[in-house]
């Protein structure tokens, strides 16, 4: 648009302005118009080419050949030159800088016009060269609503950026959640069942067949066991939102122990991600406690206080021969899942009471 304007302009005043020639006034105003339409064109040149005291300089002669032009002609729309260049002025240059600028092509232009300065076009006013200021005025808005939807754009952009950038940590985020989950699930689990399978293959040479049917049925109860705890991570990691205590009632009832939850305090639906890391320490405690106590009492204690959540798994002590013991990852999975949400977890053996010898975790997440 800004090509075609200037173009436009440039044609106009071809067409118009005289006299022209080759020699004398003509020639003076061939001139006068090439270098008027050289310096018209340069408003197409992008801001970022021309440095600012170029920029200064190249409108500042730009006016004073307007002028001369005005001054030169007998006739024609020189003066189109002056208007468009002075509403670039407003436009290209900082407010300091382009009021004064320009002032002086109003006074420039009309000083020749009202001073009959050379041959000029003797019915054009004075009062017409000193208009030549007041396109500065259009050129200050246009570039202050350019500089406006420049911000917005910017803003947009820098706003895109941040939710491409929120979005890919909340992916890593949800890609290490899952992870840990899984491993929750099965680092245990393989672990054990992987003892089992090496100590029937011991037992095959030994041929005691009694053990290794026992080895093998351990074998199998921990893979019904490891199938259980998959279908919590997949229901889990399926939902966005699980309520908290139907949730651990089904857990704990699913592990063998019913009537083991007991709730205190006010009732209250936690946040999602409260609601996840609590039933997966849950999980983990539960699997624990049927891997190192099995036939072991096992009571769960949910506590809602004013500005926390406590969960409290206890178990007693073993009565029949533990399975073996896991990878020795579970408790410090849960101690990343509390610092996760600015929680704490203690975690240690039961000394006194009916459950000494037993094993106790008990998490605390603010609310």
């Amino acid at each position: 648009m800004q090509w075609a304007v200037s173009l436009s302009v440039i044609a106009v005043g071809i067409a118009t302005i005289r006299p022209v020639g080759f020699s004398g006034r003509g020639l003076a105003v061939v001139v006068l118009i090439v270098l008027n339409s050289l310096f018209l064109l340069g408003r197409n040149v992008p801001e970022d080419r021309v440095p600012p005291r170029v920029a200064v300089v190249w409108m500042t002669l730009g006016i004073v050949a307007a002028a001369a032009l005005i001054g030169t002609a007998r006739s024609g729309t020189g003066y189109l030159f002056a208007y468009f260049l002075v509403g670039h002025i407003g436009y290209r240059l900082p407010l300091a800088r382009a009021v004064p600028l320009a002032a002086l092509g109003g006074l420039l232009c009309g000083g020749v016009l009202y001073f009959r300065l050379g041959p000029g076009h003797e019915t054009l006013p004075w009062g017409l060269g000193l208009s030549v200021a007041l396109p500065v005025v259009m050129g200050i808005v246009s570039r202050s609503r350019q500089r406006a939807v420049e911000a917005v754009i910017e803003s947009a952009e820098s706003a895109e950026r941040a939710a491409r950038a929120e979005a890919r940590t909340a992916a890593l985020a949800e890609r290490s959640r899952i992870a840990r989950d899984v491993h929750d699930v099965l680092a245990h689990s393989l672990a054990g069942i992987n003892m089992q399978l090496e100590l029937v293959d011991a037992l095959l040479d030994t041929g005691d067949l009694a053990r290794v049917r026992e080895a093998n049925d351990k074998a199998h109860s921990l893979v019904k066991e490891s199938l259980k705890q998959a279908q919590w991570t997949v229901h889990a990691l399926r939902e966005d939102a699980l309520p908290l205590i139907p949730s651990l009632t089904a857990m704990v009832e699913s592990s063998g122990h019913r009537d083991a939850l007991t709730v205190g305090g006010t009732v209250r639906e936690p946040s999602a991600r409260t609601v996840q890391h609590l039933l997966r320490i849950a999980q983990e405690a539960l699997t624990n406690a049927a891997r190192h106590a099995p036939g072991g009492d096992v009571r769960v204690e949910v506590t809602f206080a004013a500005a926390s959540t406590t969960l409290r798994i206890r178990n007693g002590p073993a009565t029949r021969e533990a399975a073996g013991s896991g990878g020795g990852m579970g408790l410090i999975g849960m101690r990343e899942r509390i610092a996760m949400v600015d929680g704490t977890l203690t975690a240690g053996p039961i000394t006194e009471g009916p459950d000494r010898g037993g094993w106790q975790v008990e998490a605390v997440i603010p609310e």
